[in-house]
């Protein structure tokens, strides 16, 4: 298993235990404990919901963009999205923390609904899926 595919399988026990902000909701942390996805995944990482994600949209998003092991995790969780995510103009970078908000944000095509936290949890599994298919080193064979 990979290092991000360990945390994206404790991001989806924590989006189970916790639940997730329904979107759009204002914040990264609601009063009662759930999460939006990227904070779930900070929490993986770090093992802390730090008090920004409650009333500090600006910096919570600067944490969640200066921690390159968070930014690494969201990346697999983009790369399995239906859609490509936005390019930023102004960084010349790919935004994956808004590719993963609009899919949580937006409801899809065919069923009309927002992802709820079922769909999260598969999404976070196929992403470990991916991450410990693509990085992982196969243990060395012995000679017989």
């Amino acid at each position: 298993m990979s290092e991000i595919g360990l945390i994206l399988r404790t991001t989806q026990d924590i989006a189970n235990q916790h639940g997730l902000i329904p979107q759009p909701f204002p914040h990264f942390a609601h009063p009662d404990g759930r999460l939006h996805l990227a904070a779930a995944v900070f929490r993986a990482v770090t093992g802390k919901t730090p008090t920004a994600f409650h009333d500090d949209i600006p910096k919570a998003v600067l944490l969640l963009e200066t921690n390159e092991t968070v930014m690494a995790t969201l990346r697999w969780i983009s790369a399995v999205l239906p859609t490509q995510p936005p390019h930023d103009e102004a960084t010349g970078k790919d935004d994956y923390l808004e590719h993963i908000t609009t899919w949580l944000d937006e409801p899809d095509f065919f069923t009309k609904r927002r992802p709820n936290t079922s769909d999260v949890i598969g999404l976070l599994g196929r992403a470990a899926e991916t991450s410990d298919t693509l990085t992982d080193v196969p243990r060395q064979r012995t000679a017989a």
